[in-house]
């Protein structure tokens, strides 16, 4: 593989061997001799959708009075002492905190849907609209904002969009209250009955964005012998790297080894689960590691090797399910997460609950630093991303919709210049802030998105 002086490498090259296509990340081999060309590296903005359930302590009267979510102060100087921010105060200049918007096409408007909150809530999160009542095949909610950005600006990426969970899903039949599980299951619709399925298994996800093994048996004996996908392309990344500049090789190498240990993990993870040795999580597919934060990073690993490739520009991430019992104990809490959100009002239930709420954002530092090492063009991932995390839920304990937890990380291209509280105008729908999303993503002809009433500013706080 040879490139001639001033001829640029195309920016959709892959390296490929037996069933194992690796894309490449972006190098200054991509732009031509003596020319900056910005969007040589694809440099559409990034998104990615977070969806915590059970809403936060900070959303019940008590916990709005103690700021255990947003801040008190509005504008750029916000304390997130009190919060369940913390974790993010090296990153304020990226944060945008969203708050007093409500998800209230998440709320049961018929008697016999009373009660099926969460059965209901994740699929209005990215849609701002109301699901249909039905255990059968004839769901219907809304196509999800996340899908709406793929559909338009992911389709010259070799994976428009990819949807990633933690926690189990069954996405057959019923779960409760009249609902078909993939309500509760799926945060991402391509159309208003079209959920996307999602994937917990690192290894599944791992294997669609580098391609591994193009056959069963291949795959299997790849397993077998613990090869590495790296070794079936070395041939080629060799040949590749003689034609590039030092500083291209460095860059290169980098990216291959955060392939290669992300590849180990998965392998070492698989091997601990197939050992016989008991299982915190008896039920998951080998590679899921029982630990959360364990595979909260490996996914957050995952979705930054696809940025850096260009492999998608959008995921949607559920870090949790709806009625979910997990224990979190390194969160300081030894309660369930659902019991937990049912605190009763009571200062102490609130408080235990917020400190599952804090654990929670502390997963992200981890992604933000992996986004912050990745360079593209004149910038890193991170000023080229949008992150979405919230909950369609605002206060679990009573099953209600309104003052929800969301807010923003990342430059979105320059979009979003964060370090900004915006609290919004009581009654506000959520959907106002995500139709403001949309437009900095592109999306600017769009007038109306889901029950929306008009976009909500997110750069300056009146």
């Amino acid at each position: 593989m040879h490139f001639l002086t001033g001829k640029p490498i195309p920016r959709r090259t892959f390296v490929r061997g037996m069933g194992a296509t690796v894309a490449l990340p972006f190098l200054d081999a991509m732009v031509p001799a003596g020319r900056f060309v910005r969007g040589a590296a694809g440099s559409d903005t990034r998104l990615v959708a977070i969806e915590m359930v059970h809403g936060a302590a900070g959303c019940n009267e008590l916990g709005a009075r103690l700021n255990l979510w947003s801040p008190a102060e509005t504008g750029r100087a916000f304390n997130l002492g009190s919060t369940a921010l913390t974790a993010l105060e090296p990153y304020r200049d990226y944060l945008t905190i969203i708050s007093n918007t409500d998800a209230r096409e998440a709320e049961p408007v018929t008697p016999k849907e009373i009660g099926g909150d969460h059965f209901r809530s994740s699929a209005v999160f990215l849609t701002h609209m109301h699901p249909k009542q039905t255990e059968g095949s004839d769901v219907r909610v809304g196509t999800s904002m996340d899908q709406m950005y793929a559909q338009r600006f992911g389709q010259d990426t070799p994976i428009p969009s990819l949807q990633l969970c933690i926690e189990n899903v069954d996405q057959a039949g019923g779960c409760a209250y009249g609902y078909a599980c993939v309500y509760t299951d799926s945060i991402s619709w391509a159309s208003p009955n079209e959920p996307l399925p999602v994937i917990r298994d690192p290894r599944v996800a791992f294997e669609k964005l580098f391609g591994v093994g193009g056959s069963a048996a291949e795959r299997a004996e790849r397993r077998r012998t613990r090869r590495s996908i790296l070794d079936w392309v070395a041939g080629e990344m060799t040949s590749l790297k003689t034609s590039l500049g030092p500083a291209d090789r460095l860059r290169l190498d980098r990216y291959l080894t955060d392939i290669r240990e992300v590849e180990r993990r998965i392998q070492r993870i698989e091997a601990r689960n197939l050992s016989g040795e008991p299982r915190e999580i008896p039920e998951a597919p080998a590679g899921v590691p029982d630990s959360f934060a364990e595979h909260v990073q490996l996914m957050f690993d995952l979705q930054a090797l696809a940025f850096a490739a260009d492999i998608t520009r959008v995921f949607s991430f559920k870090m949790g399910r709806d009625g979910s019992s997990r224990v979190y104990p390194e969160s300081g809490s030894d309660r369930p997460f659902h019991p937990a959100s049912h605190h009763g009002g009571s200062e102490a239930g609130v408080k235990n609950f917020h400190l599952i709420n804090k654990y929670h954002v502390s997963m992200l530092p981890y992604f933000l630093e992996k986004l912050k090492s990745i360079q593209e063009e004149d910038g890193n991932m991170l000023d080229k991303t949008m992150i979405i995390y919230g909950s369609p839920m605002g206060d679990s304990n009573l099953h209600n919709h309104r003052r929800c937890p969301l807010f923003l990380l990342g430059r979105a291209n320059g979009k979003l210049p964060g370090n900004v509280h915006i609290k919004a105008e009581d009654g506000t729908p959520m959907a106002n802030a995500m139709l403001s999303m949309m437009h900095m993503l592109g999306m600017d002809d769009l007038q109306k998105f889901g029950d929306s009433t008009g976009s909500l500013s997110l750069t300056s706080h009146a």
